[in-house]
């Protein structure tokens, strides 16, 4: 009888091990209501989209960092940031390690085939980064470079496009300060990155790199939030996003992190 009811204790406690090990949890808050606790998963290598200012402390901070905080409050969740390389991020959707990326991700055709995105929050362009003199201004001038760009991001599928017709090698790196200290080292004549993220790079510089714009006539850019095939949570958060755009909140947080 004793070893039947120690067989029951350890079954009830292992459920209630595995119930409380899916990417969302339930916390309660001070009224002693539950509170769900979203996983974010987020790359925090992209000033100002989310990096850590190691200046002020190890807290991952930026502008899909305050825009996951305020739909998240607007919806009543919690939410917690899991870090992680870009290219593991949709993987990480797929398998429930997290309820939704924020992390500068354009919806590209591709993308769309294994989750599913909200609506575009920000547009931005490419950039091509090079050491300053270096004569690299355009898409042609990359002829013969070595080019760098981040492992699974929309900046590495648009090299692949201009290496199909400019004859340049490329190579990848799981996170934009290694693209940076490539270039610096010698070892990539230039790396293409999305615009509002080399700026940053660009400005504590003290000059020794510089930029040029790629033009571009996409029409489907922008950065936008993933979610799993079928998660309810797309169309709350996209309800929640379309009036904090319509409002004027994002905006601020667009000028806040992006006007500096």
């Amino acid at each position: 009888m004793k070893k039947l009811l120690s067989l029951l204790v350890s079954s009830i406690l292992l459920i209630g091990l595995l119930s409380a090990c899916g990417a969302g949890s339930e916390e309660k808050n001070g009224s002693g209501a539950q509170k769900k606790v979203l996983k974010m998963g987020t790359s925090a290598d992209y000033a100002p989209f989310e990096y850590i200012d190691t200046a002020k402390g190890n807290e991952i901070i930026g502008f899909d960092v305050d825009l996951a905080k305020m739909i998240t409050k607007e919806l009543g969740y919690e939410f917690e940031i899991v870090d992680m390389d870009f290219n593991g991020l949709i993987p990480a959707l797929q398998s429930g390690k997290v309820d939704f990326v924020l992390a500068g991700m354009t919806p590209t055709k591709d993308r769309k085939k294994n989750v599913d995105f909200s609506d575009v929050y920000y547009v931005s362009r490419n950039m091509i980064v090079s050491k300053k003199g270096s004569g690299i201004k355009t898409v042609k001038d990359l002829k013969g470079k070595t080019v760098g760009v981040q492992t699974g991001s929309i900046q590495e599928e648009e090299a692949k496009k201009i290496a199909k017709t400019v004859d340049m090698k490329l190579e990848s790196r799981n996170r934009i300060p290694e693209l940076i200290q490539e270039i610096q080292a010698g070892r990539f004549d230039a790396a293409i990155i999305e615009d509002t993220v080399a700026k940053g790079y660009l400005q504590t510089s003290n000059g020794k790199l510089e930029g040029h714009t790629i033009p571009t006539n996409e029409q489907e850019a922008g950065s936008a939030i993933a979610f799993p095939k079928g998660s309810k949570l797309r169309d709350e958060f996209n309800k929640v996003l379309r009036e904090k755009i319509e409002n004027g909140e994002v905006d601020q947080l667009i000028k806040k992190w992006f006007d500096q």
